[in-house]
């Protein structure tokens, strides 16, 4: 089972406490009525879906009910950090020293 460490509540929890809620850093349409289907399709149906490191949303429904985002390795399956909602993504650099220090 997976822990996640949700940012707000700040402790690890286990996975059955959280939902996925998708692909994190997604700019919404500021008038929906005014966008092309094409447009529709691309905003609500295609996603990235990258071997490797992604950013997601996650939901702490059983715990403090907040949002939050999570970089996460498809490969491995593993959450590499959480971050609160709002905040830009992590760069490269910071990901690579949080995978390091995973490792050792």
């Amino acid at each position: 089972m997976l822990l996640i460490y949700c940012p707000y509540c700040q402790e690890e929890r286990p996975e059955l406490e959280f939902r996925h809620a998708g692909e994190a850093h997604i700019a919404r349409p500021s008038d929906i009525k005014a966008i092309s289907d094409e447009e529709f399709e691309g905003f609500f149906f295609i996603r990235s879906n990258p071997k490797g490191v992604t950013f997601e949303r996650w939901w702490h429904v059983h715990g403090c009910g907040r949002f939050f985002n999570a970089v996460r390795d498809t490969v491995t399956d593993k959450i590499i950090m959480t971050y609160e909602a709002g905040k830009p993504r992590p760069t490269d650099e910071e990901i690579q020293a949080r995978q390091r220090e995973l490792a050792s």
